[in-house]
């Protein structure tokens, strides 16, 4: 007799929960701290169904564009005189360790190291320091600058 009561209270306890819908009370989160920080959610990697570009594009900063041309002016040559240096105008984009290795490959010469300055005009111009056992005239001539 006593199961059927309890079933029976159960029953009108759902019937009831079904009617009028049970509405419990939702427990907060109790914050600890005076400053409130928004919480850390899970960020997916993106899964694209199309890659957005279908050919990659091939790279055309060599050493071709780095270098753009020698510096043939007063005080360039001046400069290739005096500091064993050479000065050439190259892509703005282009640094130093690019400038080096593309002189080397360029004009087959060793460099010592390499300065950079912007002009006002926009240009990058680079003046390439060679080291004291080679001579800027020689190449500056096997080059055409002079």
């Amino acid at each position: 007799v006593k199961k059927v009561a309890k079933a029976s209270t159960q029953a009108k306890k759902a019937a009831t929960a079904v009617k009028k819908g049970s509405h419990t009370q939702r427990k907060h989160k109790v914050w600890k701290k005076v400053t409130f920080r928004r919480p850390e959610t899970l960020a997916l990697k993106r899964k694209p169904k199309v890659a957005l570009k279908a050919v990659t594009k091939p790279n055309t900063f060599d050493k071709y564009a780095i270098v753009k041309h020698p510096l043939t002016t007063e005080s360039a040559i001046k400069t290739i005189e005096d500091n064993n240096t050479l000065v050439f105008i190259v892509d703005k984009r282009a640094r130093k360790p690019q400038i080096k290795k593309a002189c080397e490959e360029l004009y087959k010469i060793k460099v010592k190291r390499v300065n950079t300055l912007l002009r006002p005009d926009g240009k990058k111009k680079a003046y390439v320091v060679l080291p004291s056992d080679s001579d800027a005239l020689d190449i500056a001539n096997k080059i055409g600058i002079m």
